[in-house]
């Protein structure tokens, strides 16, 4: 279905703004040149806000929002486990753990490892999350934005993609992270007003003349299995979300890897103007986390009710539950479905441009400076910087199709193959924040254990839930990583992480959110048991 003129020129309007806003931010003052603090952590002076905005925008990608609407649309409120339950882990990423990483004055996370455990073990991480964007990250938001963007502009899916990659490098390539985050403010308000509308109306086609409320009711009435956030053994995606184990298991390990230890996450906040702003931020990003599931499941489980009642093709749905979101697009009247396309395009371009800028400051600062060319001018780092993100573009417009394009649900897929190497980067964080003892023996070791691990469970027990593989392998790790440094040489002395001259100490209005967000959440959990 073709948009209408009102809703073309909302778009355009909203890409002027986009890109008006990310010159006017990259703007050096007279006489500054922009290095490589400014480029890639945004000078070390972002405010609480536009670190919590740009957190929630890099990360409500297409995958979110595509894979989790399609995961509403089969499962329901239980996939909302990987949103509600990143909120508590972020309060304790930002009183735990940002305070040992702003001490330690990093760029990316492979620098924190190289000043824990040696320039080998920064390398190895390095290479690896390098490839894990562009392979992985990077192509699925491609794939998924682009799978939107056809349902509803009738475009082929290469085009779309084409021109959200180019949309994402046009804006962000220039000014870095303090483009990124600054413009994140405008995509995070866009997305969620484009969400909300998403919400209203496909509760409204559920209720009818009653309205909105009265569609969510009925959803509740006539699908109440779609309301259960813990699902019982004998449903058919148990080994998706196995029951409490998505409470007690593995799908922790996995919100630490991504929130608290990922270059694409983490970023934002290294780049925080102090401590205490940045831990406002991860707070605000929390609050807000809040908010997704609503915005984004309950829709795809109102497309199921709209099947089910004939009014969308409930084959087509079935078949490619990652439509769901786009096919709900198509419901949107002329005018406010510019909006609502706006606020997609949104999640897709600013997530990518996030992608894009960690990609180039890990390669840039841990591979290019340290191992390629040593020694050059700040301006020649920036310059390597805009080339690296341009091309893991490219390759992850080359590899996206042929990735992702027979996958049933991306976004589950996506989670799985995540969680090979998910335990040991949490893993080797833990140990070498909080046991001294821990050395690079013991950090290889456990590192190499997750991957072995993990496809050694995944080939011998393939009926085994990926959640319980993940937790399970974690333990192991942990085992294995203590075991090996206590059977081989201490660290050196400036190795382990002083804790002593940390403060772990939050401001007082940081700890009622994080009282807040607790008790809402515990709420939710006892409401829909």
């Amino acid at each position: 279905m073709a948009l209408e003129t009102i809703d073309l020129v909302i778009v355009g309007l909203y890409a002027v703004a986009l890109f008006a806003i990310a010159i006017l931010v990259s703007r050096e003052p007279a006489g500054h040149k922009k290095d490589t603090e400014d480029y890639f952590l945004a000078g070390k002076a972002l405010p609480w806000w536009a670190i919590g905005a740009s957190l929630i925008a890099a990360n409500i990608s297409a995958e979110q929002i595509i894979g989790q609407s399609g995961q509403g649309f089969v499962v329901g409120l239980a996939i909302a486990a990987y949103e509600w339950q990143a909120a508590i882990v972020l309060l304790i990423v930002a009183k735990f753990f940002l305070p040992i990483f702003l001490k330690r004055k990093i760029f990316t996370m492979p620098q924190f490892l190289e000043t824990r455990f040696g320039p080998e073990v920064k390398s190895i991480m390095a290479v690896f999350w390098i490839v894990l964007y562009t392979a992985v990250n990077l192509t699925s938001i491609l794939w998924l934005g682009g799978l939107a963007i056809s349902a509803v502009t009738g475009w082929s899916v290469m085009p779309a993609m084409i021109g959200l990659g180019s949309f994402a490098v046009l804006y962000s390539l220039y000014g870095g992270l303090k483009a990124v985050a600054l413009t994140d403010i405008i995509q995070v308000v866009i997305l969620i007003f484009g969400g909300f509308a998403i919400l209203w109306i496909s509760l409204g086609l559920v209720g009818g003349d009653a309205g909105p409320m009265a569609g969510l009711s009925t959803l509740m009435g006539e699908i109440p299995g779609h309301f259960n956030m813990i699902l019982k053994p004998d449903h058919p995606n148990y080994g998706d979300l196995p029951g409490i184990w998505t409470l007690l298991g593995g799908l922790w390990v996995l919100h630490f890897s991504y929130w608290g230890f990922n270059q694409y996450i983490i970023q934002r906040a290294l780049g925080a103007e102090s401590l205490p702003e940045a831990q406002k931020g991860l707070a605000f990003a929390a609050f807000l986390k809040l908010l997704i599931p609503v915005i984004v499941v309950i829709p795809g489980i109102a497309a199921l009710w709209l099947a089910q009642n004939g009014q969308l093709d409930m084959q087509a749905l079935s078949s490619t539950p990652d439509s769901t979101y786009g096919t709900l697009m198509t419901l949107v009247p002329g005018g406010l479905r510019g909006i609502v396309f706006a606020a997609l395009i949104a999640a897709i371009v600013s997530s990518l441009a996030s992608m894009m800028n960690s990609i180039s400051t890990i390669f840039t600062m841990d591979i290019y400076r340290d191992y390629i060319a040593k020694d050059k001018t700040e301006a020649h780092y920036v310059m390597t910087g805009r080339i690296t993100a341009l091309v893991a573009m490219v390759i992850a417009l080359v590899l996206a199709q042929p990735f992702l394009g027979g996958m049933e649900s991306a976004f589950q897929t996506i989670q799985e193959y995540t969680g090979f190497i998910a335990p040991g980067v949490v893993a080797v964080f833990l140990l070498g924040f909080f046991w001294a003892r821990t050395n690079t023996a013991g950090a290889f070791a456990l590192l190499i254990s997750s991957v072995v691990l993990s496809i050694a469970a995944k080939l011998m027990l393939p009926d085994l839930p990926f959640v319980l593989r993940i937790w399970i392998v974690f333990l192991v790790c942990l085992v294995v990583g203590v075991v090996v440094s206590l059977l081989t040489p201490k660290p050196k002395p400036e190795q382990p992480v002083d804790l002593g001259g940390i403060q772990f100490d939050t401001k007082v209005g940081f700890n009622i959110a994080a009282v807040l967000i607790v008790l809402i959440l515990a709420a939710i959990y006892v409401a829909f048991w």
